[in-house]
């Protein structure tokens, strides 16, 4: 391996090391996150607004969406690199996505935290985190520029 591509590995690793770290200290580990994603999924296939949307795009394929929810925020949290998708587009030309089921998400995700997460501190960087998401992927998927045009607003 050359040097660059030795410290580029040496980098990840610091950076993987001290995100496991930070995260540990305010009780999030590979062992809550997967309670959260279960519960999460769970409480969104049984609600009457979530639950018709995810399972028309997911349905036969729960348990991998399980495992990639898992690794997509073990990535978030610990940097461990396990998840390698592309969240706009694996949500484009979703049926019956709206914008308005943002919030209904970000409540339920919230709801969640209160009953299965126990540290003050990893129920804020969890919900900062999904409120980012959230309103990161709302406006890749419904964002109009057009519709800030000033010459439209008159």
């Amino acid at each position: 391996m050359d040097e660059n591509l030795q410290a580029r590995a040496f980098n990840s690793a610091a950076i993987r090391e001290r995100a496991e770290k930070e995260m540990n200290e305010i009780g999030i580990d590979d062992a809550l996150i997967d309670a959260l994603v279960d519960a999460f999924y769970g409480r969104v296939k049984s609600h009457p607004q979530l639950g018709p949307v995810f399972d028309a795009r997911l349905a036969g394929r729960w348990p991998e969406h399980m495992e990639k929810m898992k690794s997509f925020w073990s990535s978030v949290a610990l940097r461990s690199g396990a998840y390698g998708g592309k969240p706009v587009q694996a949500h484009l030309g979703v049926a019956n996505m709206t914008p308005d089921l943002f919030p209904q998400w970000l409540a339920l995700f919230s709801a969640t935290l209160d009953d299965v997460v126990s540290s003050p501190q990893a129920k804020a960087w969890f919900m900062e985190t999904a409120e980012r998401i959230a309103r990161s992927l709302s406006l890749s998927l419904f964002y109009n520029p057009a519709l800030d045009d000033p010459a439209l607003k008159r």
